[in-house]
């Protein structure tokens, strides 16, 4: 039998329910307008970056198509075209372009290509973005007709097959993001070789095997620590332990490879794994603390071990909440830029990356470098690289989270 509430308590109880519930309200007052705020923030955001990808531009011929040639140049054979750009361009530049890849070898459609783009040479003269090309286009016709006269005006979408299909360039009208979109990826592919087993498996062994002594206490603290140290530090980290300690390695001259140093992809992706390390391991660690202790203590109940019960039981349980932090995690790192500049990316590079010991760059390098040129053609296509950033985020994320719900129903 229990003894009755006494009658103050009830009676404050009762007083209290009322400032409670207004308290609450005013919280969740407070919790949406952050949200329309954040909401307002993202569209104004996304505003700024879709109106400088797509709009109109003004764009004259250097030469016009008419004199090369009597029919128009979309009917034309491919050996007519071979001919045209052999007429039109040096020996030299016409030797190289067969030496990359033999004319008879190219498809018509790329001899084509190349003829619009070293004979035609279209320039762009003037860009609009999208909201002052819907809303003005009389005023920026009469504006293209009085200052060039020749010029044609068409609707652009900086972003497309051929902004990702070409590499750098000091024009913007032709400047691509193949090299540094993959140059990120190769990063990515590093850092998430590097940091996921190495996160998980201290995870592991901090929240499993490890004792709690003071020893344990100093690592966790310093994990906990390191998660909230500027990515500056992480890069100059990097620049003195892998671009110079271990330059040898990352350059790849203990293999044989002796025409780069230790500016490479593999010392950027070795530094962002240092980088998101941290996060890895604690949301790992709340991911097996999350393991509910009757399931351990039923399989140590059947005689299964230490690593047996860690391998088959606690980690397919924790999987889904460990790939969360993953997704967290490399999200931060494919948006980093200063740690590559220190470690070493490159802010114009051509030759794509081909495997670790590569220069390379990545693509909010790309973007800070598009961003700091005066020209307007370089803001169109700095936004575009930013739709590409975002798409490629948007990708991997939605990979992660597709194998994360894999595992969330294998558990289930």
């Amino acid at each position: 039998m229990t003894s009755p509430i006494p009658g103050g308590v009830t009676e404050r109880y009762r007083t209290d329910v009322p400032a409670r519930r207004r308290r609450g309200r005013i919280m969740q007052g407070v919790f949406l307008i952050s949200m329309v705020v954040a909401l307002g923030a993202l569209a104004a955001l996304g505003y700024t970056v879709f109106k400088e990808t797509f709009g109109l531009v003004a764009i004259e011929d250097t030469l016009e198509p008419g004199e090369l040639s009597v029919s128009p140049l979309e009917k034309i054979s491919h050996d007519e075209l071979v001919a045209i750009l052999q007429s039109h361009v040096s020996p030299a530049v016409f030797r190289r372009l067969d030496g990359e890849r033999p004319f008879a070898e190219r498809s018509r459609q790329d001899v084509y290509d190349i003829v619009i783009d070293r004979v035609v040479e279209p320039e762009v003269v003037g860009s609009w973005p999208l909201n002052e090309a819907l809303f003005q286009r009389s005023a920026i016709e009469t504006e293209t007709a009085h200052d060039h006269p020749q010029a044609r005006l068409q609707w652009k979408s900086w972003v497309g097959a051929e902004f990702l299909a070409r590499p750098m360039s000091s024009d913007p009208a032709r400047a691509g993001v193949r090299t540094a979109l993959l140059g990120s990826l190769w990063m990515i592919a590093i850092t998430l070789v590097v940091a996921f087993p190495l996160g998980v498996a201290s995870a592991i062994y901090l929240e499993e095997y490890a004792t709690r002594s003071r020893m344990s206490r100093l690592i966790q603290t310093n994990i906990d620590n390191l998660a909230g140290v500027p990515s500056i530090i992480y890069g100059m980290l990097g620049l003195a332990v892998f671009v110079r300690v271990l330059g040898p390695l990352t350059s790849g001259a203990a293999f044989g490879i002796t025409d780069t140093n230790g500016r490479t992809v593999l010392s950027a992706g070795l530094t962002m794994a240092l980088l998101i390390l941290p996060v890895i391991i604690i949301n790992a660690q709340e991911a097996i603390r999350a393991v509910p202790s009757s399931l351990l203590e039923a399989a140590y109940g059947l005689g299964a071990t230490k690593w047996q019960t860690v391998w088959g039981h606690v980690l397919p349980y924790a999987l889904p909440g460990i790939l969360t932090g993953t997704i967290l995690a490399m999200s931060r790192a494919i948006g980093e830029t200063a740690p590559l500049i220190v470690v070493g990316a490159s802010t114009y590079i051509v030759a794509d990356p081909s495997g670790p010991f590569s220069k390379f760059t990545a693509l909010p390098i790309q973007i800070y470098n598009w961003t700091s040129r005066p020209q307007d053609l370089f803001r169109d296509i700095a936004a575009a690289a930013i739709v590409v950033l975002l798409a490629t985020l948007l990708s991997i994320n939605a990979a992660a989270i597709l194998l994360r719900d894999r595992f969330s129903r294998r558990v289930q």
